[in-house]
């Protein structure tokens, strides 16, 4: 944990789940946690429990006094706010971290905030199923990798600044840059959202036949399909910013299914087992490390 870490004024803009938990976990490290969201309710939420000790609709009012911000939106919000207002906010010295599930874009936008302003790109990587405020967490983030990538506005102050406050949500710092943040989160977060997307639509499809497809189905379809349930203009969000990545690795993913599809077709047992068993011992001892990291 870091020692020492305490903000005078924390903007959080954005109170679904992540700026909530993030306001739940900040509570005794923060003079003052101000809330921005244009829903009334996720305000009055927020400040009836104590989240926040004031809350608006204004961006400016909100963040003008700040010494850090965390943008805590969708990703195209987050770099609209970078490209066209917010520096124009801010104070100097001010830290402004976002905790969008890409980074490219939103590191590049950081490039337009005034001289001055310090900022670096952040993707805490946790979450829970359902979204909204009322799911806030006060150990979301505890445990968990929060990655850190620099931005042209990264001063070595700021990226120190940036790590005390990572470790200070009880999360682990993890610093790369967001090229390959955004290669690594397209493998295991943005192409597995699509591939559960695809077998929800492919049962779905079958289904329209034979009902008992959904009266049969249990844990195993219950655990692949998950991600198909997530909010649709959030993954929307998301895939649109990292397109390329995803887009390659969906390739190579047909590739892998395509052999697997002619050994299938070709009756070839013995060399479909072969083909199985190193892809369950990479499952296996991932799960037997990350089990070890929780």
């Amino acid at each position: 944990m870091a020692n020492g870490f305490r903000a005078r004024n924390l903007a959080i803009v954005g109170l679904g789940l992540m700026g909530g938990s993030l306001a739940l976990a900040m509570r005794d490290h923060a003079d003052c946690i101000s809330g921005v969201d244009r829903d009334e309710r996720a305000r009055r939420y927020a400040l009836e429990r104590g989240m926040v000790d004031c809350a608006s609709a204004d961006l400016h009012q909100a963040v003008n006094g700040a010494d850090v911000v965390v943008l805590a939106a969708p990703v195209r919000v987050i770099v609209e706010m970078l490209q066209m207002r917010i520096g124009s906010y801010l104070r100097s010295n001010t830290l402004v971290i976002d905790i969008g599930s890409t980074k490219q874009d939103i590191v590049d936008a950081m490039a337009n905030l005034p001289i001055g302003v310090n900022a670096v790109g952040g993707h805490p990587m946790t979450g829970k199923e359902n979204g909204g405020i009322e799911e806030s967490d006060l150990s979301l983030y505890r445990g968990r990798p929060f990655v850190l990538c620099p931005s042209r506005r990264t001063t070595p102050a700021a990226r120190l600044h940036a790590v005390a406050f990572v470790e200070t949500l009880g999360a682990l710092p993890i610093e790369m840059d967001a090229e390959r943040h955004d290669q690594i989160v397209a493998g295991i977060s943005h192409l597995p959202y699509l591939l559960s997307a695809t077998l929800v639509a492919t049962i779905a499809k079958q289904a329209r036949d034979d009902s008992a497809y959904w009266e049969l189905a249990a844990g195993g379809f219950r655990d692949t399909s998950r991600l198909a349930a997530s909010d649709v203009t959030m993954m929307g969000d998301i895939l649109s910013t990292n397109t390329q990545a995803v887009a390659t690795l969906l390739a190579q993913f047909r590739m892998q299914l395509a052999m697997l599809e002619t050994l299938l077709i070709a009756g070839d047992d013995h060399q479909l087992g072969e083909s199985l068993q190193p892809i369950r011992q990479a499952r296996k001892e991932w799960a037997r490390d990350y089990d070890s990291r929780r």
